[in-house]
């Protein structure tokens, strides 16, 4: 063929074309297959049941549909025309394009063979590549197209329903229907198109025989020939890594494996044609028993290789070596890969180790990168596709590998390195090239002996590029581009390549050696990242969803691999690379696929870690609760014990740890419980923290959130847990001992810092934030809903009922001791340090959020008492008016009713008021500590408020003061709780009118207390057994409050309430019913309480209207009277 015809071929050209054409046909046909083949996907219409008959008659009958006779079959698909030929006209034009595909794959092929081309991969590697990729391509698509169990279906439902919208069949239809049927049987089919292209399929295989002969060995060969081994010639460790054949260094195994057992399947004649076509085929059958044909469709190729040569005559004795090599791959291939595998860990982690450590390595040595790049994707695809399809084997442990992680952990590693590198490789290389590869192939050009022009041009041009680069060029950030380059030597190739060529390639296989070296060197310039997909891509695990999991489950259960196990996310990042422009429908599916399994793997590892985090804090809290002051008891006993006569020791005491045994160690081997959880974590932390993110589909995601959140997420779980709060039993553990625990995980999550990777401090302080807050992030009840729910329903409840009293000298509730009822003791949650700790661990946000239950319930109380003053109101305007009239008092009192509920009601209120005082001195106190500087201030700004402040600036303030714990002269949380509690329909005069009488009304009731036996004032307590010198905070606080809202005079009513109190009382020393008088000394005693509860009185204010002889006298009775109780008697 003369050297024009050849030009106007552009067999270059094409094959590019079509294998780029070729698999965008590939890639919509699987798609087809995958949307029709899942219910969820599949075109709605073609499960309908009315579309049933349709069906049915398309099937039976394609190709040969008249659509016009056949109106009875085809009712449901005429009524629906119009939505099946919208639905269905992409997976027709699909199909179309197969045929397109073909039609053109044919012509390119014929021409090829009447060219008479030469192939070697070692010689002009870019055509025979490209050859075999087509080759292996057509075969791949009309076996994939032989699957699609739906293709007559789709085409002939679309064929009808174009025919009914436009009245005609569209023009391919028959071609594409005859094309359909003659590929019903594929290999049969491909075999005789195969046939003309017999000679040249053959010429190309035979070319990898050497090759792959090479490239397919055992572990121990590869161990003996040092391979990836920078060490092995220390010597030559700076010479550059050359090839004859660079490009063939790097191909992938399973592209040579894939390429001769389909050649030889659809060319089964070649076998018998030479022995070496014969030993390259059985050597590949023997390496695999699934070949690719695309993604997750994989070729038996035993089985259908079987099938086709049993069905041809004379090929019996390639039937009998097939069962013999199958038999070899059953037993074999997989120990044979599971030994490679091993290896390039080994060599692939001492490659990483000697480049990370120099370099400048990268230069001479980046062959030695995209070899171990290529080894390693070949065995990890090799793992995955057989680990899917290998269902049934006598050796699992083949298909399954827990340290297949490290693998694909160091293949990211060397793929960072070059990414990190490039200009290392760039600046070598621009050199290499200007100055060695230019002159070399200059020489080679000057010892042609024939060189016609229009090649010594082309050639000659390759020369000049070269030598004019320059170092510069890279220090400038200069982009290269050598792809025009590239493209015409691919073209020179297929030019040179023909039967009589000019300059053939054949003969000058010098030309070809530099030339492909030249490819090399300018790829690593401006196509790093096509080299490196080309190499190391593994996008096509995506479709292995199981195997991965399977993986990534062993890994996780194998402590030594777990450091790599972020290689598992980091793969779902080359998933992106599975998507084609001819099938951009599938990138919806490709994405979630990707998320999915990367937030499946993260979600797993974080799990993981957290759990090791939160198990270790847990060790840790049982170590500090060893310390809590309450285990000291048996430690005293002991000491105690030892000064005694010793006594035989109790069955079923077991001998108790002192705090700080476990440090001790005999033997540092001896591993205790957190050495394993310390060596998880920092595995863990490793993997976690290796990037700190990574895209993954235009999703940007970063390892150690998820670890963050897991932990925030447990720690919260964790810290609800250490309160041990039970609804039923209303056990619930100390504040103090609930902060010991806090503090314990706190400092060791805080210790992690440097470990895991992670702001502790922002975990820590989101879980503690939430914890002040009702509930939590996942809507869970939080430590502050608990202890409140507890004080209130546990605590404030027992109060209310006088099993528990108010003890002012020891600043807590004090729980009264009653025979039958287990012992509870309320001054282990109420004192000053348990108070301290619950305003540590809820916060001011937390106590408010406990005050404003408190206040809800007060406000309860008080909308009760308005009701019980309404009832009443007539007589208490009488007694109002009558405290200077002693006789009518005494007359006008028969008439209250419920005034024992009055008091009643006053003193709960007492009773959480004084509960709310000590958690604001807590909250105070702990405040102090954490913030004087915000403390002084608001501390300033109390103190200057006088009664002249307008009252909306007072009560800011006091907000202010109050949710700092400072009490304040009017409560600004009962105002407002007040506020919402006026009686519907009344004016705020009615109001004004019932607040003053609440007041008279407990002014008056006073003296029913002294009939009360537990009105009795207890000295050790300071207190009243039945609570009610609590009623001084509750008229001092609940009167500020109420008057404050009506804008009056605090202090004046005050007076007129110590007025009537007093005359109420005094009247008590004429009665002569000693029973109704008999605590009559302990009740006078709450004059004295009211005033030192109140800013606003004095004692001075008090002795004009209750003598305070009578208050000394009344506290030197009841003290002789405390005496006497606890003087034993005789």
């Amino acid at each position: 063929m003369s050297l024009p015809s050849v030009y106007q071929s552009k067999f270059a050209e094409k094959l590019t074309i079509l294998n780029e054409r070729g698999r965008g046909v590939l890639v919509r046909i699987y798609n087809i297959k995958k949307t029709c083949s899942d219910p969820k996907t599949r075109p709605p219409f073609l499960g309908d049941k009315a579309m049933e008959p349709s069906v049915k008659f398309i099937s039976k009958k394609f190709p040969h549909l008249d659509v016009r006779s056949s109106t009875q079959h085809l009712g449901p698909v005429h009524k629906d025309k119009g939505d099946i030929a919208r639905v269905l006209a992409p997976f027709y034009h699909s199909f179309l394009d197969v045929l397109e595909f073909r039609d053109h794959v044919y012509e390119l092929l014929n021409t090829i063979d009447a060219s008479q081309c030469f192939f070697d991969i070692h010689v002009n590697y870019d055509f025979t590549k490209s050859y075999l990729d087509l080759v292996v391509t057509y075969v791949s698509l009309v076996l994939l197209l032989a699957r699609t169990e739906d293709r007559r279906l789709l085409i002939g439902m679309y064929h009808c329903a174009h025919e009914m919208s436009h009245g005609a069949s569209d023009p391919s239809f028959a071609r594409l229907g005859q094309m359909v049927l003659e590929y019903d049987h594929p290999l049969k089919k491909l075999t005789e198109e195969f046939g003309p292209h017999t000679k040249a399929v053959t010429s190309a295989l035979l070319s990898l025989h050497f090759l792959f002969a090479r490239r397919n060995q055992g572990a121990e060969q590869w161990r003996s020939d040092q391979l990836l081994s920078l060490l092995s010639t220390a010597g030559a460790m700076l010479s550059p890594a050359s090839s004859d054949t660079m490009a063939c260094e790097y191909l992938s195994l399973e592209v040579m494996e894939r390429w001769i057992l389909m050649g030889f399947l659809v060319c089964p004649g070649a076998l018998a044609s030479s022995p070496q076509c014969l030993e390259l085929w059985r050597s590949a059958l023997q390496g695999s028993l699934y070949v690719t044909l695309l993604r997750d469709e994989a070729l038996q190729v035993h089985k259908v290789t079987e099938e086709l040569l049993g069905s041809l005559k004379g090929y019996g004795k390639r039937v009998a070596d097939l069962k013999e090599c199958k038999e070899h791959a059953v037993a074999h291939s997989g120990s044979l890969h599971r030994g490679r595998r091993a290896y390039l860990r080994g060599a692939v982690r001492e490659l990483v180790a000697l480049l990370e450590d120099q370099p400048g390595l990268l230069g001479p040595k980046a062959l030695f990168v995209f070899m171990a790049l290529s080894f390693s994707r070949d065995e990890v695809s090799w793992l995955a596709r057989h680990a899917e399809h290998v269902t049934k084997t006598k050796t699992p442990e083949d298909f399954a590998d827990s340290h297949v992680a490290e693998l694909l952990f160091l293949m990211e590693q060397l793929r960072r390195l070059v990414r990190r590198q490039v200009g290392v490789l760039q600046r070598y290389h621009v050199q290499y090239l200007a100055r060695f590869d230019a002159l070399v192939l200059s020489d080679v050009i000057q010892n042609l002996s024939v060189c016609p022009e229009e090649e010594s041009i082309i050639l000659s041009s390759f020369v000049t590029s070269l030598s004019a680069l320059s170092v510069k060029e890279g220090d400038n950030k200069e982009k290269f581009d050598f792809t025009p380059l590239r493209l015409d030597w691919f073209r020179l190739q297929a030019y040179t390549s023909v039967a009589k060529a000019s300059l053939p390639l054949a003969s000058n296989p010098d030309v070809a050696r530099v030339m492909n070296l030249i490819v090399f060197h300018t790829k690593l310039l401006d196509s790093l990242e096509e080299l490196l997909a080309e190499t190391s891509d593994l996008s096509d695990l995506c479709f292995y969803p199981r195997p991965l999991e399977k993986m990534f489950a062993a890994t996780m259960e194998e402590p030594s691999m777990l450091r790599y196990s972020i290689a598992f996310p980091l793969l779902c990042s080359h998933f992106s690379r599975c998507v084609h422009p001819m099938c951009p429908e599938e990138y919806p599916h490709l994405k979630a696929t990707a998320l999915g399994l990367c937030n499946k793997f993260l979600e797993e590892m974080a799990r993981q870690a957290s759990a090791c985090v939160m198990d270790a804090c847990a060790e840790q809290h049982n170590l500090s609760e060893q310390l809590l002051p309450k285990h000291s008891a048996s430690t005293v006993s002991k000491a105690r014990s030892k000064k005694t006569p010793k006594q035989p020791a109790k069955k079923g005491e077991p001998e108790r740890d002192k705090p700080g045994a476990e440090s001790q160690r005999r033997d540092r081997t001896l591993t205790t419980n957190m050495d394993k959880l310390h060596l998880t974590l920092a595995e863990l932390s490793l993997s976690l923290n290796h990037v700190p993110n990574f895209t993954i589909f235009e999703h940007t995601v970063t390892p150690a959130e998820y670890l963050s959140g897991h932990l925030e997420t447990r720690l919260t779980k964790a810290i609800v847990a250490m309160a041990g709060y039970s609804q039923t039993t209303q056990e619930v553990a100390r504040p103090s001992e609930v902060l010991v625990g806090l503090s314990a995980y706190v400092t060791f999550i805080q210790s992690l810092g440097h470990l895991v990777g992670l702001d502790t401090g922002r975990v820590i302080r989101g879980v503690l934030l939430q914890q002040t807050q009702p509930r939590d992030a996942t809507g869970q009840q939080t430590l502050t809903t608990i202890y409140t729910n507890w004080y209130l329903e546990a605590l404030l409840r027992q109060a209310s009922t006088g099993a528990i009293v108010l003890a002012p000298a020891m600043q807590a509730f004090a729980t009264v001791p009653r025979e039958g009822e287990p012992s509870f003791s309320a001054a282990e949650f109420s004192d000053v340090s348990e108070m301290r700790a619950l305003a540590e661990l809820i916060g001011p946000y937390g106590m408010k959020f406990l005050s404003d239950n408190l206040m809800w319930h007060v406000r309860s109380q008080v909308t009760e008492l308005k009701k019980l003053v309404n009832e009443n109101m007539d007589t208490l305007v009488q007694l109002r008016s009558s405290s200077c009239k002693p006789e009518q008092m005494v007359a006008l009192l028969p008439r209250l009713t419920s005034a024992e509920n009055v008091l009643k009601r006053m003193t709960i209120i007492g009773e959480i008021l004084s509960f709310r005082a000590m958690a604001q001195q807590g909250l105070r106190e702990v405040f102090s500590h954490h913030c004087p500087f915000l403390m002084g201030p608001i501390e300033c700004l109390t103190d200057i408020v006088t009664p002249d402040t307008d009252i909306q600036v007072t009560l800011s303030i006091f907000e202010l003061a109050s949710a700092a714990g400072i009490p304040c002269e009017v409560d600004p949380a009962l105002v407002n709780v007040l506020a919402g509690s006026k009686t519907e329909g009344s004016s705020e005069e009615e109001d004004y009118k019932v607040a003053c009488l609440l007041l008279v009304f407990v002014a008056v009731s006073l003296p029913l207390l002294a009939s009360d036996p537990a009105s009795f004032y207890n000295t050790e307590v300071d207190g009243y057994n039945n609570n009610i010198h609590c009623l001084a905070k509750a008229i001092i606080h609940v009167s500020a409050a109420l008057f404050t809202l009506h804008n009056k005079n605090i202090e004046t009513h005050l007076k007129e309430f110590l007025l009537l109190a007093s005359v109420s009382l005094l009247q008590l020393g004429q009665e002569t019913d000693k029973l109704r008088a008999r605590n009559r000394d302990s009740v006078s005693l709450l004059m004295q309480l009211i005033v030192a509860e109140s800013s606003f009185l004095t004692v001075d204010m008090l002795e004009t209207c209750f003598p305070y002889v009578l208050l000394r006298n009344a506290y030197r009775e009841v003290c002789r009277e405390n005496m006497l109780t606890r003087v034993p008697s005789h």
